[in-house]
């Protein structure tokens, strides 16, 4: 049974939902009013706001699976291979490019253990392997893993609503960016694209040590 056009709605706005939740608590804004009006909830507020975000999801999760229904498109044979393929590259290079992030920074755990009060990631610019290629290889390779599978109802209206996220959430990420590294950020994203790689915009290996150690001339 395909679901309705109700379903769809009341599916696209839990997704449109949990984004602004998501982009509101991840701004420079209400972190710099909690900093400010409630500083002892800085050192915890990465891994509240990261629990909130598991919780939220939860909503657009639960409607996908309830909604699901006849497939408008499955990959056959050969094809089914290199959907496969394009899945599984995404998700192992999603999971390789984990070893170039402090985790402890991520997860919240870090800002607890020192009782950090800044609002800023305290992590230095860096570039890892995937980042000479796109600014946004977590975008990238989950763009990649959506679009690549089969796919019904339910999961094109969701595809669409987080390729739309990554659209919007990456530039402002790009504004939070450029305000915590300034003009190395700046130069950076002049020289490397932004979600999709493009084979003649990338910096070398060389060009990228160069950035990082402040050398203008790459």
């Amino acid at each position: 049974m395909s679901p309705t056009p109700a379903q769809m709605a009341l599916l696209a706005l839990a997704w449109l939902g949990y984004f602004i939740a998501h982009s509101l608590l991840a701004s420079l804004g209400l972190k710099n009013w909690v900093a400010h009006k409630l500083p002892r909830l800085m050192p915890a507020y990465r891994l509240l706001f990261n629990l909130l975000a598991v919780i939220t999801l939860v909503l657009p999760l639960w409607l996908l699976y309830q909604y699901q229904g006849a497939p408008l498109w499955q990959w056959q044979g050969f094809e089914k291979w290199i959907s496969n393929g394009l899945r599984f590259s995404a998700a192992f290079a999603f999971i390789w490019t984990l070893k170039y992030y402090d985790g402890s920074e991520i997860l919240g755990l870090r800002q607890i253990r020192v009782r950090e009060q800044s609002v800023e990631d305290q992590e230095n610019f860096h570039i890892s392997p995937f980042h000479r290629f796109v600014r946004h290889p977590w975008y990238f390779f989950s763009l990649v893993f959506i679009w690549a599978g089969d796919m019904e109802a339910a999961w094109l209206v969701s595809a669409v609503m987080l390729s739309l996220y990554f659209i919007i959430g990456s530039r402002l990420e790009e504004r939070k960016l450029r305000a915590y590294h300034g003009k190395i950020y700046a130069r950076y994203a002049s020289a490397v694209p932004g979600l999709i790689p493009l084979p003649w915009r990338y910096l070398s290996h060389a060009d990228a040590r160069k950035l990082i150690a402040g050398n203008t001339g790459f």
